[in-house]
């Protein structure tokens, strides 16, 4: 595996961010999940998490969409240079490259400012595993482009339509630590990391380092094993009655909570998924679906909503 040698916090270092962190963990072990949104407001760390996660797995940085990227920087387009000398050739846009180079992963930052058009397709693209690209002189080209997308909002910045929000599988809420130990441990860590090379600092962040491999290699170990892991019926029939407890529009909802439990399960080293693997992945893949949510704007969990599952689940026992 090549690797991106770019200074980067550990994954290990980074505070909190449990939703987004079991989010970004299971989409990597199951990419039949569909993708990560995390929505938070700026300066939560949200791209520093991405980040450090795909160093973790891949050994490198995330293949990186940037907002006013053209037609021919993400599809693909003519290599100019090699038509001025008089050759035609085309150049792999950035879902070309992350599915080819990028350890399939897919990272936009501020996706809800990305135009609709370029979301749709590269929705479809994640969903279907395949891109069709059709330039002048050259028919119709299947492409294989399989990848995870990984997206990051602040939803004060504006929201993504219903249409779009619904194609990610997990959505994960990120807020700023209120706890003062829990901002003080970050403020540590980062100053920590920032200053590796002192003594203490560098031992803090070799541990880290060497946690991160740890954890990378247990996780590609449950991507692995995942297709083995039994989903008994009973847990399908669980996952059915969630979503239509909480009046989730249209299938992708259970599925993507069956393939989350089952991940889950995975990484948690199960052969069988558990009413508990399922209970623990809903927050992530319902949050998003629920009739009482406002179809413009994202809303986290409540407690209502925790006890609401409770009840479901606890009839499935």
């Amino acid at each position: 595996m090549s690797t991106d040698q770019t200074r980067m916090l550990p994954y290990s270092m980074i505070v909190g961010q449990g939703d987004l962190r079991r989010a970004l963990e299971i989409a990597y072990v199951s990419p039949r999940v569909g993708g990560v949104l995390a929505t938070g407001q700026r300066g939560t760390a949200k791209s520093t998490t991405v980040r450090a996660f795909a160093q973790m797995v891949l050994g490198r940085l995330p293949v990186t969409l940037p907002i006013g990227a053209t037609d021919d920087r993400v599809l693909g387009g003519w290599d100019v240079e090699k038509l001025i000398q008089g050759h035609s050739a085309t150049r792999p846009g950035l879902l070309e490259q992350a599915h080819h180079e990028g350890g399939g992963l897919l990272y936009i930052d501020e996706v809800n400012l990305l135009d609709d058009y370029l979301v749709n397709i590269i929705l479809d693209a994640a969903a279907w595993g395949t891109l069709a690209v059709e330039r002048e002189g050259i028919g119709e080209q299947l492409r294989d482009v399989r990848f995870t997308l990984i997206g990051t909002m602040n939803p004060e910045e504006g929201s993504l339509r219903p249409q779009l929000l619904d194609r990610f599988g997990l959505v994960a809420f990120v807020a700023s630590e209120e706890d003062p130990t829990v901002r003080h441990e970050i403020l540590r860590n980062v100053l920590a990391f920032e200053s590796d090379g002192a003594d203490q600092h560098s031992a803090m962040v070799s541990q880290a380092r060497a946690a991160d491999a740890e954890l990378g290699r247990s996780l590609a170990a449950a991507r692995e094993r995942v297709s083995a892991v039994t989903l008994p019926d009973e847990i399908l029939a669980l996952c059915a009655r969630i979503a239509g407890a909480f009046s989730a529009a249209g299938h992708r909802g259970e599925l993507a909570t069956a393939y989350a439990a089952q991940a889950l399960a995975a990484i948690d080293g199960s052969r069988v998924v558990t009413t508990d693997h399922v209970a623990r992945v809903v927050p992530l893949t319902l949050v998003h679906r629920r009739s009482a949510a406002d179809p413009g704007l994202l809303t986290a969990w409540t407690n209502e909503d925790a006890e609401a599952l409770l009840r479901v689940v606890a009839g499935a026992r």
